[in-house]
């Protein structure tokens, strides 16, 4: 084909108009761009490249899940379950209680042990039992291990997500590494105090019952436990184990202040939360409950009268920010495991200043020397390859910026080596055409030769570069995602310029000068 149809040239142009408009607003200041937000139509591209922890600076953050207390959870909810089922299947037993992978299980009677092996199956299938005569030790499989990690990994990843969120950082990443590590970055965040304490706090939010008897005399039953006041540490308070509401069935939580002017957080439940504490506040009328967040009392007020309104508040000796801490933390909802810091590191702006200085010399360099090199060695053609060349890293930065991805220094070495894929595809389709040329083809079939016939080995290369850039996507965390994202793109931009850019601007070069040989 020595001719490009209408309708393929108006789209090549119009791609390359669309991403030197989306590509342009990188060129402008933060500065710039915040006076004229809000001047300008919602449709006019806008959005820049978000740059990384390396580039702009800021935090590094490793925190480990407490895998092994969220089992121990699984393995203690289990138990309670187990003994209520055994209670309704009238087996007998003298002792139930759990263990950290599973609970041990003494019998009245050894001839119910079978029975109760079925009845914890009931409850949960993936749990191997040993032990002989009236005692069964249960423990769970590798499987409901493995699902256990996976399922507390992933809830504690969301969570430490709405958290950072709700704070109002922008940008962050966050990742799995390994089987119970998660990975922070905060860019542009140089005093990560204020997120260390709100990922720090597992915000287990409960209302429970107070056992005033055991309060008074200092014993603890089973179905009980102590706990002790948030403002004074000494005073402690019996409580029962199982909370009457849990925070998982609230809705909504904003500071506020109370009636005496002290700061305040204001809650709303769901409605099977607001149910469940209207039933309970009817039956426990006179009774004092607890407010417990992360095994403290923050406040233990007397139920005066049936609450069903669905919503409440919770007061004590709270600062604004703690409140506004507390808000935030219950509307994120609790951790499944706390989390405890690994390390830390803090990346200055000047060194990231610095890398992106050193980045942006790199793409030049490497921009300035393809060129030197494809305009000698190639003449006019090499003029067209350098020329889609810039059209390339053009392209590169608007789809990054229309995908807000974030750029990285790993990122900066995909642009280059995108610049590296998009000079081979020019040189495989130059090098046909002076083969053809040498063969003893005219100009126009050389031309169209060359095209067509080095279009199955650019595809071939660039879709091996591409698999292995998903892969890397796919299995790497921070910096080799970014490097792996700018490899993607650079490979599908590098397709379009040197398949299509190019070849239109040769093919309306020889249309229009119509030469009578050229330098094979």
């Amino acid at each position: 084909m020595v001719r490009i149809g209408l309708w393929q040239t108006v789209f090549i142009l119009m791609l390359v108009v669309l991403g030197a408009a989306y590509a342009a607003p990188n060129l402008l200041s933060k500065e710039k761009l915040a006076t004229l937000e809000g001047k300008v139509p919602s449709w006019v591209p806008h959005r820049t490249v978000s740059l990384g922890l390396d580039l702009q600076g800021g935090s590094y953050l490793m925190m480990e899940v407490g895998i092994d207390t969220a089992i121990r959870d699984n393995a203690e909810n289990t138990a309670a379950a187990m003994r209520g089922s055994l209670r309704d299947e009238k087996i007998g037993y003298t002792s139930l209680r759990p263990t950290p992978n599973g609970f041990s299980l003494t019998l009245r009677d050894a001839a119910q042990a079978e029975d109760a092996r079925k009845v914890a199956r009931k409850l949960d299938s993936e749990i191997v039992f040993t032990g002989e005569g009236s005692t069964i030790e249960a423990a769970f499989t590798e499987k409901r291990l493995k699902e256990i990690k996976d399922h507390v990994m992933e809830q504690s990843i969301e969570i430490v997500r709405r958290r950072i969120d709700e704070s109002g950082t922008r940008e962050p990443i966050i990742a799995r590494q390994g089987e119970d590590r998660i990975v922070i970055q905060l860019p542009g965040v140089n005093n990560p105090e204020q997120i260390k304490n709100l990922l720090g706090k597992t915000a287990k939010l409960g209302f429970h019952i107070v056992d005033s008897n055991a309060t008074q005399s200092g014993r603890v039953g089973i179905g009980n436990m102590q706990l002790p006041m948030q403002d004074t540490p000494t005073q402690k308070l019996v409580v029962e184990k199982r909370p009457l509401i849990t925070g998982d069935m609230l809705v909504n939580a904003q500071p506020s202040f109370g009636q005496s002017g002290q700061p305040t957080v204001n809650f709303k439940f769901n409605a099977l939360g607001a149910k469940r504490f209207c039933d309970a506040s009817k039956a426990n009328v006179g009774k004092p409950f607890a407010i417990v967040l992360d095994s403290l009392i923050i406040s233990a007020p007397v139920i005066r009268e049936a609450i069903c309104g669905g919503s409440g508040e919770i007061s004590g000796s709270f600062t604004v920010q703690e409140t506004t801490d507390l808000a935030l933390l219950l509307r994120a909802g609790a951790l499944p495991a706390p989390l405890k810091l690994m390390e830390e590191r803090t990346v200055g702006p000047t060194l990231g200043s610095d890398s992106v200085a050193a980045g942006k010399k790199a793409c030049i360099m490497a921009l300035v020397f393809v060129i030197i090199f494809a305009s000698t060695v190639y003449g006019l053609f090499g003029l067209f390859a350098s020329i889609a060349l810039c059209v390339n890293m053009v392209l590169i930065m608007a789809v990054m910026s229309m995908l807000q991805a974030t750029l990285t220094l790993p990122g900066i070495a995909g642009m280059v080596l995108a610049i590296g894929l998009a000079v081979d595809a020019n040189v495989l389709v130059y090098e046909r055409i002076k083969e053809e040329l040498r063969a003893g083809r005219s100009i126009i079939a050389a031309i169209d030769t060359g095209y067509q016939r080095a279009k199955v080995t650019i595809i071939d290369s660039n879709l091996t570069a591409l698999i292995s850039a998903l892969i890397l996507f796919s299995f790497g965390t921070g910096p080799i995602k970014g490097f792996a994202v700018t490899t993607c793109i650079g490979v599908m931009t590098s397709y379009f310029c040197a398949i299509m850019l190019t070849r239109l601007m040769v093919l309306t070069w020889l249309n229009r000068a119509k030469p009578k040989e050229i330098a094979a």
